[in-house]
């Protein structure tokens, strides 16, 4: 495992819709950063996304964000060990990036109304979900994806829909989960729309050990293929 100090790069390029929660995603992981010792950048600058960091995270990126050679190089980065952290919207991008769609599990299909639901933890072993309660409540924007993960992911979180209405996946809709990549890890959550999330200590305490996770950092509970 990596000790600290590691070094995360936040890339919230944008090709498609914008987050206006993403200069408050940044802020959280730089305060994150601070606070726990590792080193942080923000750039929108896809020449960036390179092997110069032990974790990349994607902020709430959207559309086509890397072009062909910057694709070939971040499959080499993760694939070779690096670490790779998405965030809400991250699974709204790389439609046309088959490589990306595994890494990030499932794509974005579509979302109800912001409202409050239920959150299911269903491991409270892994570094990023073992500081939350059995059920978590809390107002956010709930995705449906294309696919359920399940099967080729880990998973960490599922939403329960009975807690709030235009769920679309049914009885078992993850919402969290992460995988082995190559040699790489990766990590995503469909959570982290609002602003008022990245202020939330329980949110952001996921986020820590999400790249504490990506980065190698921690030991993971059993990467179990559901």
């Amino acid at each position: 495992m990596r000790r600290f100090p590691v070094r995360v790069l936040v890339f919230s390029k944008t090709a498609g819709y914008r987050h206006d929660s993403i200069p408050a995603g940044i802020r959280a992981i730089r305060e994150l950063g601070a606070a726990h010792g590792f080193d942080v950048t923000a750039t929108e600058d896809a020449s960036a996304v390179t092997a110069a960091y032990d974790t990349v995270v994607f902020l709430s990126t959207s559309g086509e964000v890397l072009d062909a050679a910057g694709q070939a190089a971040f499959e080499s980065y993760v694939e070779g060990g690096g670490g790779y952290v998405g965030i809400h919207a991250a699974a709204d991008t790389g439609y046309g990036w088959p490589w990306y769609g595994r890494l990030v599990g499932a794509w974005f299909r579509t979302h109800p109304a912001i409202q409050r639901a239920r959150f299911v933890t269903e491991d409270r072993t892994h570094p990023a979900t073992a500081h939350l309660p059995p059920v978590w409540t809390r107002t956010d924007e709930l995705y449906d994806f294309r696919t359920n993960p399940r099967g080729r992911v880990h998973v960490l979180q599922t939403l329960d829909e009975s807690s709030y209405t235009g769920g679309g996946m049914g009885a078992d809709h993850p919402i969290t989960w992460c995988h082995p990549q190559g040699r790489g890890r990766a990590f995503y959550t469909g959570l982290g729309h609002t602003t008022e999330s990245y202020a939330d200590p329980a949110f952001r305490a996921l986020l820590l050990g999400a790249i504490r996770y990506a980065a190698a950092q921690l030991p993971a509970s059993p990467q179990r293929r559901e």
